[in-house]
């Protein structure tokens, strides 16, 4: 059973990343909130690291995977986020902004890591940051007014793909604390897809409203 839902949570995060990757380049923009992006960018390079210290595993394997992806979502990031932020932030302020908010992101990864230990600190991380995405996602379509950028793929496959870990470490392990924090962002979650299919409906409908 550890294996299958490492194994689903190990798929269903990577077709977010390859939704997220697709989307923001034929949107020219970006599919990810960018905190929660810096984040998880520092989880996976952290954690690819540190699992291949202690010799090859399957997680091992999912964390490299996830951190090339990473890179590639950053790279749109790079390229068309700045267009997403106010006219006054210039291009040196909007580097800095990023050097700021990545190495941010590595600190708070290490000082887990140093404070908790390899095993809680990479689950503590990884379901607080999962639960601050599945806030951002929601105040992303909020911002942009719908579902720019985004997809039913990346929402759906991020809910089971948090969904797995949540069974595997908060009931199978009989972890509290961790099945508290991926209920919340399951409730989340499912609210996010709600937003996007009923923009995906309404966007299908203004056609129609607009002929009749």
């Amino acid at each position: 059973m550890d294996l299958f839902l490492t194994a689903v949570s190990g798929l269903a995060w990577t077709l977010v990343y390859v939704s997220a990757i697709r989307t923001g380049f034929a949107q020219r923009t970006y599919a990810m909130p960018v905190a929660a992006l810096a984040l998880n960018f520092a989880w996976e390079t952290t954690y690819a690291v540190t699992e291949w210290q202690h010799g090859p595993s399957l997680q091992g394997v999912v964390n490299v995977v996830w951190a090339l992806a990473d890179v590639a979502i950053v790279h749109t990031y790079l390229a068309y986020g700045r267009a997403e932020f106010p006219a006054f932030l210039t291009r040196s302020l909007f580097a800095g902004w990023n050097v700021l908010l990545f190495g941010t992101a590595f600190a708070l990864q290490w000082l887990f890591l140093a404070h908790f230990g390899l095993h809680d600190a990479s689950r503590y991380s990884a379901f607080l940051q999962n639960l601050l995405m599945s806030v951002l996602f929601i105040a992303m379509f909020a911002s942009r007014a719908g579902g720019r950028g985004q997809t039913l793929t990346i929402a759906v496959s991020k809910w089971l793909g948090t969904l797995a870990p949540t069974i595997l470490f908060g009931v199978l392990e009989d972890a509290p604390f961790i099945l508290a924090l991926g209920l919340l962002c399951s409730a989340f979650d499912l609210a996010y897809i709600g937003l996007l299919l009923r923009d995906r409906r309404e966007r299908s409908a203004a056609p129609a409203t607009r002929g009749g």
